[in-house]
């Protein structure tokens, strides 16, 4: 499942239990039979550090409307030995790709204000 997939879910799941509203648009999906449905779409919900880059802040006390374990990517490079030869040292220096799973917490729309620029 891709993170976007369990973030979708998530706020399909919040929404219906009534803790996010919607944003007032209709959505279209399709189920496992392959039957079409239209419902409300659910408010957005990201991390953190989602928002801020986007120029918002968490409202002062709020809490995560949801905590989600998520797919995190990262890239490290490895140590190359002193006495490695030059392919194998090449083929060292560069970046290793890591996938691995992380909680992280949700806020939603109505929990953050655009930042006030001073």
């Amino acid at each position: 499942m891709t993170n976007q997939q369990i973030i979708d879910a998530a706020r399909v799941a919040l929404m219906d239990a009534g803790k996010i509203g919607s944003t007032g648009r209709m959505m279209e999906y399709i189920d496992g039979e392959g039957q079409k449905h239209t419902m409300p779409e659910p408010e957005p919900i990201h991390t953190f550090n989602y928002w801020k880059e986007r120029g918002y802040s968490v409202i002062k006390g709020e809490k995560a409307v949801i905590k989600l374990t998520i797919w995190k990517h990262t890239e490290r490079k490895c140590k190359v030995p002193e006495d490695a030869n030059a392919d194998t040292a090449a083929i060292m220096a560069e970046p290793v790709t890591c996938m691995f799973m992380k909680t992280s917490a949700f806020f939603s729309l109505s929990q953050v204000q655009p930042i006030k620029e001073a």
